[in-house]
């Protein structure tokens, strides 16, 4: 039996992960010329997939030559495809090969429930906009986005987050990422300096120095950023963070901060980014207010619908202070041109027809059954060893483990017992503060799932 891991959670699609691994075992001679594989009807057995899934990789890999078909014989290595290797610094065949030989149960956050997407309606709304559309919505669009979708962005937000904004002050992006671009490329410049929460997520991180700019890192506590430590030496171009629900860390931060917040971006002339990362899925009592509503001037409100949809829709978008809209509008030109159309379209109706919401409430029905499962499990495996963080909105938690640091080699033996976690320290700006947390996941696992994760999970930190 070929054995190839596919991690169902992924972003890559399950065709492509088998083609890339059946390529790089015939490239590093583990599959050798001449070499018979398995049938796509074999293979898809094995693998729990659908034989299309098989049939698209195999085709893949016969159209670049790494496979050759013989008719009434079967599909066979071909020859030439070996590619002699180097000396690796790092390990990996090798520790592909002591894996244990199971399928991978991936804790990563911020997955949604992937197979509750709502297929049908969306359906139903898309067709009839096909149909109905004038063509001018399959020509290029405005870079700010669908009047449409702004417009039932401004009163859908207005009414369940407190955000204060006319359509025009809405760009539409291509999912938060392009957002986060936007306003980088928007704000700073090579030497300016930008303030940050600590830990944040590494992908902003990544963004932001991008622009030249210095990382200035505020740390976190149970309340979320610690306003008292702003500091007035430095006259910063932003200040970044996540108030409704802080990731990875779950704080929520009060109404005295957020206030602290205000005055001293009035003080310094700055503006606040406010990343309103998945804060719908709350659930002890309503979402919180946003931190745009207090002062809309001086604020920039980043949102997507990646958390509450699907990541395969890369619809995002920031609100903006009316005197950053036309060069926001401009960047985003160049960026793409436009968000597609007929996706906004879609969006609006969809939103607009109440589905959005009925969405968001079964889901958070959902989220909170698999969170409390989680920590069931969590805590009838490791008893009093741990502190759980960070459950009380969103679709993860934080785990702090009792004398444990998760080093390097703790996580990739952690990994060969089928199981994915994250490190909390893996976000930090400042090194050493969180070696013993961990990020876990939930909102796309099944019960099952959860619980064999953690038995794992234990089996790894105890074996």
């Amino acid at each position: 039996m070929l054995w190839i891991p596919i991690d169902r959670a992924s972003d890559i699609p399950l065709n492509r992960q088998i083609y890339l691994q059946i390529r790089e075992k015939i490239l590093c001679g583990h599959l050798h010329a001449g070499e018979k594989l398995a049938s796509t009807r074999e293979l898809s057995v094995d693998l729990k997939v659908s034989r299309n899934v098989i049939l698209e990789a195999y085709d893949q890999l016969l159209a670049e030559g790494f496979l050759i078909a013989r008719r009434g014989a079967g599909t066979f290595v071909a020859e030439g495809a070996l590619l002699t290797q180097q000396t690796k610094p790092f390990i990996t065949n090798k520790a592909e090969d002591s894996i244990v030989r199971k399928e991978v149960i991936n804790f990563r956050s911020g997955i949604p429930a992937l197979n509750l997407f709502p297929r049908k309606t969306w359906a139903k709304i898309s067709q009839q906009l096909w149909q109905g559309s004038e063509t001018s919505v399959l020509g290029y669009g405005a870079p700010e986005g669908r009047l449409e979708l702004r417009q039932t962005l401004a009163h859908y937000l207005l009414r369940t987050r407190g955000v204060e904004c006319y359509p025009e002050q809405i760009i539409i992006t291509s999912g938060a990422t392009q957002a986060m671009m936007l306003v980088s490329r928007l704000l700073l410049s090579p030497d300016d300096m930008a303030i940050m929460e600590d830990p944040i997520t590494n992908d902003i991180q990544t963004i932001f120095k991008a622009s030249g700019a210095t990382i200035y890192p505020i740390p976190v506590d149970e309340l979320g950023m610690k306003t008292s430590l702003l500091p007035d030496n430095i006259n910063p171009k932003l200040v970044f963070l996540t108030p409704s629900h802080q990731f990875p860390l779950g704080s929520t931060l009060p109404i005295q901060r957020r206030i602290q917040l205000i005055e001293y971006a009035r003080k310094k002339h700055c503006f606040l980014i406010e990343d309103d990362y998945d804060s719908e899925f709350r659930y002890e009592g309503p979402p919180v207010s946003s931190l745009q509503g207090l002062n809309p001037e001086l604020v920039l409100y980043i949102g997507s619908f990646s958390k509450i949809l699907s990541p395969a829709l890369r619809i995002g978008y920031i609100i903006l202070p009316p005197k950053l809209i036309e060069k926001c509008r401009q960047l985003k030109w160049f960026t793409d041109l436009h968000t597609p159309s007929l996706e906004q379209l879609t969006l609006s109706r969809f939103i607009q027809e109440g589905y959005m919401e009925r969405h968001i409430t079964k889901m958070k029905k959902l989220y909170k059954s698999q969170r409390d499962f989680l920590i069931h499990c969590l805590q009838s495996t490791f008893s009093h060893n741990i502190k759980i963080f960070g459950y009380s909105t969103g679709m993860h938690l934080v785990v702090e483990f009792e004398k444990i640091d998760f080093t390097i080699n703790l996580l990739q033996k952690i990994e060969q017992f089928g199981i994915k976690v994250y490190p909390v320290e893996d976000h930090t700006i400042k090194k050493g503060k969180y070696n013993n947390r961990l990020i876990i996941g939930y909102s796309h696992l099944q019960k099952n799932e959860i619980e064999l994760g953690i038995t794992r999970l234990f089996q790894a930190i105890t074996n």
